[in-house]
């Protein structure tokens, strides 16, 4: 038979892509809320969808409510959900019901490249998280990914309302979630390999670049400023902690990702 992959946060950004790129596997999709076509939500169990062949259940990592019905029978975990607040307490859940399940599943779970160099709360909590993972007895893989387009493309157009656009002076390598996502997929029905290689989008540019691309796509002419701050964080991110340089992976690029969301109308080059 061929294996069980459970996704967790599989109505999240990465996590439902992670489901469609899985697409002709046994999958079972995990989420807090009931998804659209899951009628047997409502009780917590699952239910299949008729558009994709997907078991959707009802579950939550925090409490622990739904975990152990989503994981019995799972060959393989592809955790995508994830928490800023309590990543590592949900990560724990997640080992310990995988252990009990006593299939001992093949975890992959989705990190961030530069959490043990870049010290910034969240991405501590993903290093914890990583070696509780590495020392929890399940075989696993653990893949580094550098920061989504989307998250980029909010940072910046957040900032871009302000009369000018201040932008930190170091580099990003955004990566597209759809690249992710295939990455996850291949691991996924693959062996466990531990950490695999980072996984990095295929353009590094100053954050300065990135802005006016966004500034550009959204029509408006702001003046951008590159600023920088003293202190550790600030120091972590101009030396290139966040950046995967070797492992320019990624396909689509930041501008390309912009181009799918203009309003064409709109859009006034400078």
């Amino acid at each position: 038979m061929p294996e069980r992959i459970l996704v967790t946060g599989a109505t999240g950004q990465l996590g439902r892509v992670v489901v469609e790129r899985l697409a002709g596997e046994r999958v079972r999709a995990l989420s807090r809320r009931r998804h659209t076509s899951n009628a047997a939500g409502r009780n917590g169990g699952g239910a299949k969808d008729p558009s994709g062949g997907v078991d959707w259940m009802v579950g939550d990592l925090r409490t622990g409510r739904g975990i152990n019905t989503a994981l019995a029978g799972a060959d393989v975990i592809v955790h995508c959900a994830t928490d800023y607040r309590h990543e590592v307490e949900t990560v724990r859940t997640l080992v310990e019901a995988a252990r009990w399940a006593g299939t001992l599943p093949h975890l992959v779970y989705v990190s961030i490249v530069g959490v043990d160099r870049v010290p910034m709360g969240y991405y501590q909590a993903k290093l914890a998280a990583e070696e509780l993972i590495a020392g929890s007895g399940l075989p696993y893989t653990i893949l580094r990914a550098t920061q989504f387009h989307a998250l980029v493309r909010t940072i910046l157009a957040g900032a871009a309302r302000l009369p000018v656009l201040p932008v930190p002076s170091w580099r990003f390598q955004p990566v597209d979630v759809r690249d992710v996502a295939g990455r996850l997929a291949e691991l996924a029905v693959g062996e466990p390999v531990g950490r695999a290689p980072d996984f990095g989008g295929p353009e590094v540019l100053p954050a300065a670049d990135l802005a006016r691309n966004v500034l550009a796509a959204s029509g408006r002419t702001l003046r951008v400023v590159p600023f920088r701050l003293p202190g550790k964080l600030f120091s972590a991110y101009a030396a290139g902690g966040n950046l995967a340089p070797d492992h320019a992976d990624g396909v689509i690029t930041f501008a390309q990702y912009l181009a799918e969301r203009a309003d064409p109308g709109s859009v006034r080059y400078r």
